[in-house]
């Protein structure tokens, strides 16, 4: 309660009957009169001043009310006021959201992008839009039917907006499933508590093929007299107002196509098969950021050949040769032709005619050609040169729109009916001397042929037929004059064959005609003699090589070696040292075959190269070499010793712990280095004094024990071993210096 004044007051809507008020009176006032938007549950108590509600509010039909409170004396007029009385009606969540139809409908296509709209469903709640209680949330509540695991539709719960999910994008297929019913459920309070009102639609869903789709294999005819740009197939996106584009598969100079912004595809030029055939390229749809919108189509385009290109001669001439005893029906050469047109299609056929022939003697109908291959054959009786030597044609050859001419010349050619003929059939005997040089000319024959001249016919290849089964001889033939040149082919050799009766044929490269055959015209004979030359005796190899032990004994078999003399003399081995070192050398035996070593130990060479010389006991001059390479192989047999590459010393005065490092060597191969032993020889101040300690296989430290060492130099006794081999032992006193140093840590 309280005085007269302006008020404003806040109640929830439904809320019932409620006193929300009490003015008191101040005299003169005896009452209170209330004006305003009351609806007829809205009043005060004149008396009382209790300003009540007999009623509900509702906010849906007024959120506000404004009413006027006056106080009055007794005789009703006015004492205050009059004041404004505002009571804002609160909204309570008593409306469920509707949505505005019974059942939606909407289309999508194939293929379409995920999360792009192609449908809404939309709701209203009667409620407070500024408060939670009108705030609508969307669900898909039900999918039939439901293929996959994953949901194929969505929708955005704040917009109601509808569009494939990723695995619809993918899967939708009208196909296999064109209709779909979603129950899309809507909730107020932003969906956010249980005690929400829902309320839920069916949307019906018809799936129907991408708009998207690559054309079929477009066909362009080549050289076309359109003008360009010419429209050759379209293509459309699922969705409107997308940017196409064109990119290349192919990284070509140029690509003659092009597209609009509403998808038409043009052809920018006049295309030519033979230059290219077919074109690859790709066409995209992007949105106005850049955005692929749909995947790329791959465009195919065949280029259609035309009849553009005429026939081609593959030679400017072509030239056929036929024998003069060629029958009828033979086919004696082709005709070869091109067309750049498409292979395998009427464009590219070609048709051969004869056209003319010259001369037209003895008949104008000599030859025939097969019209789809272009094969020559003649067609009557053999040909004679007598007649003509050549005959020139004139060959047409059509596709079905051109024409060329190719030019033959058929060259009638002599036939091998002629055999060879020597001059004479024995040319007698020929003596040479076995040791005549390979290649030597040892006799010229001559036969002659009366086929044509420069001819496979007369040409004459001459051959041994019989007496030289080691091939030695061989026989050339000048080409132009038809002359052969028997020579040496192999060293002759007079203690294996004295005479050779040789056998000689004459041939041509062509064979002969049927019914012509060699005969004894074709062979000649002549005999060679051959004479002995003195020949120095021969060792069975120019070099012996053997490889034995450095150590090996004395008068130990080493090598043999072996000579013969051709005519079959005695022979007689002797030996020349090429390098003699310190009088070790090897020697023969006086037999003459067999080598022995003289002198063991060879040190200072490792290979030893020995000229033997053979001659024949009864003639000195006649002699030959050979050469003995001995190789020795190193043992171990020298015991080690100590590397003096430089002074062995310690600075005076020694404060112990010092040490050195020593080296042993010996002259042995570096294979019998590794396992050298250092000890100190068993005397009383060698060991008192020093000790000695294994650094690795060929070093040691060597240390003093104390410090009481004088300035001087020491012999100290030290035990080399090689290998723990006693025959390889050594004793050596090693001479260690205790000096005054130098800073450089040397003795002065």
């Amino acid at each position: 309660s309280g005085p007269l004044k302006d008020m404003d007051f806040s109640v929830p809507e439904e809320g019932g009957p409620r006193i929300l008020h009490q003015f008191t009176l101040e005299p003169p006032a005896v009452s209170f009169r209330m004006s305003g938007e009351k609806n007829g549950i809205i009043d005060i108590e004149p008396k009382t001043g209790i300003l009540y509600i007999n009623g509900s509010l509702d906010w849906e039909t007024q959120q506000v009310h404004k009413l006027q409170v006056e106080s009055l004396n007794a005789s009703g007029n006015i004492v205050q006021g009059p004041y404004a009385v505002t009571i804002h009606v609160e909204d309570i969540n008593d409306n469920p959201p509707e949505f505005d139809q019974k059942r939606y409908f909407g289309v999508v296509r194939q293929n379409s992008r995920p999360g792009k709209p192609f449908m809404y469903v939309h709701a209203t709640d009667h409620d407070d839009p500024t408060t939670p209680h009108a705030q609508l949330s969307y669900s898909i509540l039900h999918h039939f039917p439901n293929p996959y695991e994953e949901m194929l539709f969505q929708i955005d719960n704040v917009t109601g907006a509808i569009s494939p999910s990723r695995t619809g994008s993918y899967y939708l297929d009208p196909q296999k499933q064109n209709t779909f019913t979603l129950v899309v459920s809507v909730k107020d309070m932003a969906g956010k508590t249980i005690n929400a009102f829902t309320s839920s639609v069916d949307v019906i869903i018809l799936v129907m093929e991408s708009l998207w789709k690559a054309p079929p294999i477009i066909h362009i005819k080549e050289n076309s007299t359109q003008v360009h740009p010419v429209n050759i197939s379209k293509v459309q996106s699922n969705e409107p107002d997308v940017i196409y584009d064109i990119f290349e598969k192919e990284k070509l100079p140029r690509l003659p196509f092009s597209i609009s912004e509403n998808g038409d595809i043009y052809v920018t030029e006049p295309l030519d098969r033979e230059e290219k055939d077919t074109y690859t390229f790709f066409v995209v749809s992007k949105d106005n950021t850049g955005e692929l919108v749909d995947k790329p189509l791959q465009i195919h385009v065949i280029v259609d050949d035309i009849n553009d290109n005429p026939p081609v001669c593959q030679q400017d001439l072509t030239v056929i040769e036929v024998q003069e005893n060629e029958m009828g029906g033979s086919n004696i050469g082709t005709v070869f032709a091109t067309d750049m047109d498409k292979k395998d299609t009427l464009n590219s056929r070609l048709r051969f005619y004869i056209q003319s022939q010259e001369p037209e003697f003895p008949s104008d109908n000599l030859f025939y050609i097969q019209q789809d291959t272009g094969t020559l054959q003649l067609t009557g009786p053999s040909l004679s040169k007598r007649d003509s030597a050549k005959y020139s044609l004139k060959v047409l050859v059509t596709d079905k729109k051109f024409e060329t001419i190719c030019d033959v010349e058929v060259h009638v050619i002599d036939i091998n009916d002629q055999i060879p003929i020597f001059k004479s059939s024995d040319y007698g005997s020929v003596t040479v001397a076995e040791d005549i040089p390979v290649g030597t000319v040892i006799l010229e024959i001559q036969a002659t042929d009366g086929d044509e001249p420069d001819t496979g016919s007369s040409l004459i290849i001459y051959q041994v037929k019989e007496g030289d089964p080691n091939n030695t001889f061989i026989i050339e033939t000048d080409s132009k004059t038809n002359r052969g040149f028997i020579k040496i082919n192999k060293a002759l050799d007079f203690e294996t064959i004295t005479v050779y009766n040789l056998v000689i044929n004459a041939t041509n490269p062509e064979p002969l005609v049927p019914g012509v055959q060699y005969n004894s015209s074709s062979l000649t004979m002549f005999k060679v003699f051959v004479t002995n030359v003195e020949e120095p005796p021969v060792f069975l190899h120019p070099v012996y090589k053997t490889e034995v032990s450095e150590d090996i004994p004395v008068n130990t078999l080493v090598m043999t070696v072996e000579a013969y003399d051709p005519e079959g003399d005695s022979v007689r081995i002797s030996k020349i040292v090429l390098k003699e070192v310190q009088g070790k050398y090897a020697q023969c035996l006086a037999c003459g075959k067999i080598l022995f070593l003289q002198e063991s130990y060879l040190l200072i060479e490792a290979i030893y190269s020995i000229e033997v010389v053979v001659s024949e006991l009864n003639n000195a001059a006649q002699k030959s070499k050979a050469f003995l390479i001995l190789h020795l192989r190193d043992v171990n047999d020298n015991p080690p010793q100590i590397a003096m590459d430089y002074p062995t010393f310690f600075c005076y005065p020694v404060s112990g712990g010092e040490k050195t490092l020593i080296q042993a060597i010996d002259a042995d191969e570096q294979f019998f280095y590794s396992k050298f032993t250092f000890s100190l020889a068993d005397e009383m101040n060698a060991r008192n004094n020093w000790e000695i300690s294994k650094f690795n296989a060929t070093h040691a430290y060597l240390s003093p024990k104390h410090a009481n060492f004088e300035e001087k130099t020491y012999d100290v006794p030290i035990i080399l071993n090689d290998n723990g081999n006693p025959a390889l032992e050594n004793k050596v006193n090693l001479k260690v210096s205790i000096c005054k140093c130098s800073s450089e840590n040397s003795c002065f």
